[in-house]
C-alpha cells in the first residue's frame, strides 16, 4: 500500500488483488484503516467484474447487498425499492444502507433515489452507494470517503476541491483492462505450470505493478525463457476464455481452470498485450523464497519501478 499526494487531493493506493478472499481480506483492511463510524456517505466506483461485491463484503461483514457476484437478491430488491419509494420505510430497523446505482436506475426514478440518499444520510444512517459516480450529479453531495477499484485500489476522503467522483472514475475504468490481462495471463501460467510441469499449486500468489507474481519456497527447476515462450504461444492462439463456475474458468478447449476470480478476466487471449517474464526468479533473502513475475508491459520498461502506483 502507498500514501501518496497527487492533485491536491491524499490517496491511498493498494494493488488490486484478483481472488476473492484476497479482496475480502483487503477490503476488512481498509475498513480498519480508512473507516470512520461516523462516515454516512461513501461511494464506490469501478466497472462490472472489478470485485466491488467482494471489496464491499469485506469492508461490511453481514452486509446484504442488493446484488452481487451470484447475481439478484429478490428479497432485498423489494425491501430496498420500498424503502425508496417510502423514504422512511424501515429506516428505525436499518442503519446501514446499500445501493447498485446501475441496477437501482432500471427501474426507479432518479428524483427519487436522491431524496432517500438525503433522507438517510440527515437521519444518521450510511448509505454504500456502488458506482457513485452515476448519483453524484444529480444529488450533489461527495461521498465523505471514496473507493475506486480498476488496476489498483484507490481510497480518498474528499475536500472541498475533491476529487469529484469522475476524476476517480476516470482513473479506474481506464486501468481495469491492465488487471484483466494479468489475470488472465496468471492463469494461463499456473495452468501450463500445473499440467506441463506437474508443479501442483505449490506457491503463494502477490501482486506488483501491472503484473502476477508465484512465490516459491524453493527455486524451480525452470527455464524461464521456454515458459515464456509457451505462454506467449497460448496467447497467441487467441482463446476464448469465459467464466465457468465460482471457482474456475475455461481457457479455449482446455479443462476448466481453478480459479478464485473467475470474473476478472478477458474474454480472448488476443487482449493480452506485451506479456513477459522477468528473466531471473526474484530471491527474497529475508523470507528465503523465489518470485516469478508476469509483466504486461514493454521491453523499455525497466523493472526497479513494480511497486510504483500507476496513479503517479
Amino acid at each position: 500500500m502507498r500514501s501518496i499526494i497527487h492533485t491536491a487531493a491524499f490517496y491511498s493506493v493498494y494493488f488490486a488483488p484478483r481472488g476473492r478472499e484476497r479482496l475480502l481480506f483487503l477490503g476488512e483492511e481498509i475498513s480498519q484503516r480508512h473507516l470512520s463510524f461516523e462516515d454516512r456517505l461513501i461511494g464506490i466506483i469501478g466497472d462490472a467484474g472489478s470485485g466491488k461485491s467482494s471489496l464491499i463484503k469485506g469492508m461490511f461483514p453481514g452486509l446484504e447487498l442488493v446484488n452481487d457476484d451470484e447475481g439478484l437478491n429478490p428479497h432485498k430488491v423489494m425491501q430496498m425499492q420500498m424503502q425508496i419509494q417510502n423514504h422512511f420505510e424501515g429506516l428505525k430497523e436499518t442503519s446501514t444502507f446499500h445501493l447498485d446505482m446501475r441496477f437501482q436506475t432500471a427501474f426507479t426514478q432518479m428524483h427519487e433515489i436522491v431524496t432517500f440518499v438525503r433522507n438517510a444520510i440527515e437521519n444518521g444512517r450510511r448509505v454504500i452507494i456502488e458506482h457513485f459516480d452515476i448519483l453524484y450529479p444529480a444529488l450533489k453531495i461527495n461521498a465523505e470517503i471514496m473507493i475506486g477499484i480498476g488496476e489498483e485500489i484507490l481510497v480518498t476522503r474528499p475536500g472541498v476541491f475533491g476529487p469529484l467522483p469522475k476524476d476517480i472514475s476516470d482513473l479506474v475504468h481506464t486501468s481495469l483492462k491492465y488487471r484483466k490481462m494479468v489475470h488472465t495471463a496468471e492463469d494461463i501460467a499456473t495452468m501450463i505450470l500445473e499440467r506441463e510441469y506437474n508443479i501442483n499449486h505449490s506457491w503463494r500468489n502477490s501482486d506488483v505493478r501491472r503484473g502476477f507474481v508465484l512465490v516459491f519456497d524453493e527455486k524451480p527447476d525452470i527455464d524461464l525463457a521456454k515458459l515464456e515462450a509457451r505462454i506467449r504461444e497460448l496467447i497467441d492462439m487467441h482463446l476464448d476464455v469465459a467464466y465457468y463456475d465460482e471457482d474456475h474458468i475455461q481457457i479455449g478447449d482446455f479443462e476448466p481452470v481453478k480459479c478464485n476470480g473467475p470474473r476478472i478476466h478477458l474474454k480472448n487471449t488476443n487482449e493480452i498485450e506485451y506479456f513477459r517474464l522477468l528473466n531471473n526468479y526474484t530471491y527474497d533473502r529475508l523470507n528465503n523464497t523465489y518470485s516469478l513475475v508476469g509483466l504486461i508491459s514493454s521491453e523499455n520498461q525497466g523493472d526497479d519501478d513494480l511497486n510504483r502506483p500507476s496513479i503517479i
